[in-house]
């Protein structure tokens, strides 16, 4: 396996590891065969624990509580993206439409199944961005809605 040179009190000696098995090794030294045990302390193995945040798309249909620090205040201008590509089958609200909390705004077709994409805001449609057909990416804006 590997071969090493050492020099102990001035003598030398070339060791050659043959072969590991747990903590019992055959060594040759200078064309001698040992069987040499290691000594052995178990340490555990650190492995770092991975921690991550709980992801929330913006298309759930109940929220709980709505994104704003005062969920009762008027909210500004917001939008729904899409949570991934596909088309737009129909969209379902018009500009001037008072949505709601997880009110159907449209519905995308993606991987051969028609998705309901709902508003995960508060307001007035102030723009809608796509049009029946219109293929979209993931992330792309959709529909506006203002306060």
């Amino acid at each position: 396996m590997k071969k090493y040179k050492f020099t102990i009190n001035g003598n030398q000696y070339e060791v050659e590891i043959q072969n590991v098995d747990d903590n019992i090794v055959e060594v040759e030294v200078n064309g001698s065969k040992y069987q040499v045990e290691i000594e052995k302390k178990i340490q555990p193995v650190k492995t770092p624990k991975l921690v991550r945040a709980v992801a929330s798309p913006s298309t759930d249909i109940e929220k709980s509580q709505q994104r704003t620090a005062m969920p009762n205040e008027t909210k500004g201008v917001g939008t729904n993206k899409t949570p991934l590509p596909g088309g737009v089958l129909n969209v379902i609200v018009k500009e001037g439409d008072v949505v709601k909390i997880g009110d159907k705004i449209l519905i995308l077709e993606a991987m051969k199944m028609e998705n309901n994409i709902n508003s995960d805001k508060e307001g007035k449609v102030t723009s809608i961005k796509v049009k029946a057909g219109d293929s979209v990416l993931e992330g792309e804006v959709l529909v506006e809605i203002g306060g």
